[in-house]
């Protein structure tokens, strides 16, 4: 009787488990959605991130389905199945698993052509964002969106969370001058929506290129909450590129990606890529000693050292390769309080102040990725991180505005 219990317990917590785990669009598309596709001659957007709980990839699921004909894949950043390293040019090709045509949005082309285009009625985005506006691949969504929309083709979004939660908002509005690949819409740096609800503000804004609006559909998932962390969704956690390890990495993305701009290390090269940052020239102890002396909430700065080195599919040449650098470990310990943009000024400052000589901008790159000189400019000017926070605070404000038009989920 006991072990009947038992086991009626346990089938009880795996149905709620499967009840309560969020279920992402790729799913509800299959499940309740494939009128939209079916018949169609369809394109997939998408890259190793692109796959159901159980493991398969859309793109082999899609491509089993009676009625659906896949005449094209369009690989982002990182390729088709994610083994292409950060920042390196991907050619066009054919996908080895199911010998359909791949073309790349990553190399010279980042916008489907005309010619890319011409036999597909539909494309579909399916790809794991992680909630920064300078991560490409939400870059990659808005250029399909805007070829689509230039060629009359339908698009549909196939929703996923937001690893680092949907309310976390914060940084600095894009300015259009600055804008490029890492950042093509006035959007914040951590802009706290997920890639379903960025597209319709994309296209309902008008920002697409001649203010062009696309036949957009957004699959949207169930059972989320914008609250959730990535590891409160049920879901598997996959690489969204090579460098971003863990959930814990995409936490502390959105303070530390700004170090690319800079010529200390962001910890590529090493198994704790932005969580880890350091230079030769830096004395661990006392750059941690200076960043804890502001009490950032929610993080303590830990002294360490570290030696970057290649890593086959994940990083070549990374700076200092090779080199033994001093630095600092973001231990985030409290992940609710952890305010990752503002501890990214608090760090440029610290490592400005502490080494004015050996410290140095990578002043395009910089700019970029903040979509603003205005930080660059004010550390360089001595401002303490205070009065540069406040410089973006209003048009958040007015950003939250707008933003709230455009929410999916409560």
């Amino acid at each position: 009787m006991r072990k009947f219990i038992v086991l009626n317990l346990i089938a009880i917590a795996l149905a709620f488990s499967q009840q309560s785990r969020v279920k992402i669009g790729a799913e509800i598309l299959i499940e309740k959605h494939l009128d939209l596709i079916k018949g169609k001659k369809i394109g997939i957007v998408t890259n190793h991130t692109g796959i159901l709980p159980d493991g398969r990839h859309i793109v082999d699921v899609l491509n089993e389905i009676e009625g659906v004909k896949i005449v094209a894949l369009f690989g982002p950043e990182h390729g088709i199945r994610g083994e292409v390293p950060d920042g390196k040019s991907i050619s066009h090709g054919v996908d080895a698993k199911t010998g359909i045509p791949v073309f790349s949005l990553y190399g010279d082309v980042k916008k489907p052509t005309e010619e890319m285009l011409k036999d597909i009625d539909v494309l579909i985005f399916d790809i794991q964002d992680v909630g920064a506006r300078f991560y490409t691949y939400i870059s990659t969504m808005s250029y399909c969106m805007e070829a689509c929309a230039e060629m009359g083709k339908k698009f549909i979004v196939l929703d996923r969370p937001n690893p680092i939660r949907g309310v976390y908002v914060d940084g600095p509005i894009l300015e259009p001058r600055f804008k490029s690949f890492v950042g093509l819409h006035p959007i914040p740096v951590a802009h706290g929506m997920t890639v379903g609800e960025l597209a319709k503000m994309f296209n309902d804004e008008g920002w697409l290129e001649n203010g062009v609006k696309a036949d957009l559909t957004v699959v949207k998932m169930e059972n989320y909450s914008r609250k959730m962390w990535f590891d409160q969704t049920g879901l598997p956690w996959v690489k969204p590129s090579p460098n971003m390890m863990t959930l814990k990495t995409a936490i502390v993305y959105t303070a530390t990606c700004f170090i690319e701009g800079t010529n200390v290390s962001e910890g590529r090269g090493t198994q704790h890529p932005f969580e880890w940052i350091g230079a030769p020239w830096i004395d661990g102890e006392k750059l941690a000693k200076e960043l804890n002396y502001y009490k950032l909430p929610g993080v303590k700065f830990e002294p360490i050292s570290f030696t970057p080195t290649d890593i086959e599919k994940v990083t070549l040449d990374p700076k200092y390769e090779g080199e033994k650098c001093g630095g600092v470990y973001l231990n985030v310990y409290d992940r609710e309080k952890f305010e990752p943009v503002k501890v990214g000024v608090y760090i440029l400052y610290a490592l400005k102040k502490l080494y004015p000589d050996k410290f140095k901008w990578r002043t395009a790159g910089q700019d970029r990725l903040w979509g603003t000189d205005k930080v660059r400019l004010m550390i360089d000017e001595g401002k303490n991180p205070d009065e540069i926070i406040k410089t973006w605070e209003d048009d958040v404000k007015k950003f939250l505005s707008i933003r709230q038009k455009y929410l999916l989920y409560n």
